[in-house]
């Protein structure tokens, strides 16, 4: 059970006072519980590179826009081509949220896209909605436009603004993706039972900062 509960964390360090050390250190620990991958900021990625690059089961995901998704789509597009030339097989983008909130959905398309265009045929890509500051008919329209950009991921949060993923909204988000394309719940998920009840839901990968404690039935500290 633990080895299959791993399969779906994505072992996270994302604080800004985050050490190189500390990174190595994650990786390593993503090595031996056999974590879906390690999610660090872009300045670590060819770090934890180094660690995983002969584990290839375990992936490095960075994240891109984060936490505000404030940057414009050509910045991001740069930051997704620079995380895979150091070694990024996954990114985690931010939508323009305010574009979102507005009704500027193509910009908003326009954001994803050229995320998922930078990546395509080279690196996965999860898109977070940072649900927190969404009413239910945003989340699903940004559930909608990241399908019609081609992405392989919708995600909860940043786990950087409000409160992280709930059920509900793993459920929401589930429905307007459909099956094809994957679910993260981030931010928050501390626990087994946690984790379970957001697999129950329809996740198919969990961002946690708490992946040991999660796998090992414990109860984990931190905020992410």
């Amino acid at each position: 059970m633990k080895k299959e509960l791993a399969k779906y964390i994505d072992h996270t360090l994302l604080k800004p006072d985050a050490t190189k050390e500390e990174i190595i250190a994650l990786s390593e620990e993503a090595k031996a519980y056999g974590f879906a991958s390690v999610c660090v900021n872009p300045t670590w990625v060819g770090a934890a590179y180094e660690v995983l690059k002969d584990t290839p089961d375990v992936k490095v995901c960075t994240v891109i826009g984060f936490p505000l998704g404030a940057n414009t789509p050509e910045v991001k597009a740069y930051e997704t081509k620079n995380a895979i030339e150091n070694g990024a097989t996954e990114v985690d983008m931010v939508i323009n949220i305010g574009a979102l909130k507005e009704g500027n959905d193509a910009l908003v398309l326009d954001d994803i896209k050229a995320v998922a265009d930078a990546a395509r045929g080279k690196a996965l890509t999860k898109v977070i909605i940072e649900t927190s500051l969404l009413t239910g008919e945003e989340k699903v329209r940004a559930c909608k436009l990241a399908v019609e950009a081609g992405t392989d991921y919708v995600k909860t949060s940043t786990g950087f603004s409000g409160c992280g993923a709930t059920v509900e909204d793993i459920r929401l988000m589930r429905a307007a993706v459909g099956r094809d394309v994957g679910v993260k719940a981030s931010g928050g998920v501390r626990d087994r039972e946690a984790a379970e009840a957001m697999i129950e839901a329809g996740a198919t990968r969990i961002g946690a900062s708490a992946g040991i404690a999660i796998v090992k039935g414990e109860k984990g500290q931190g905020s992410y």
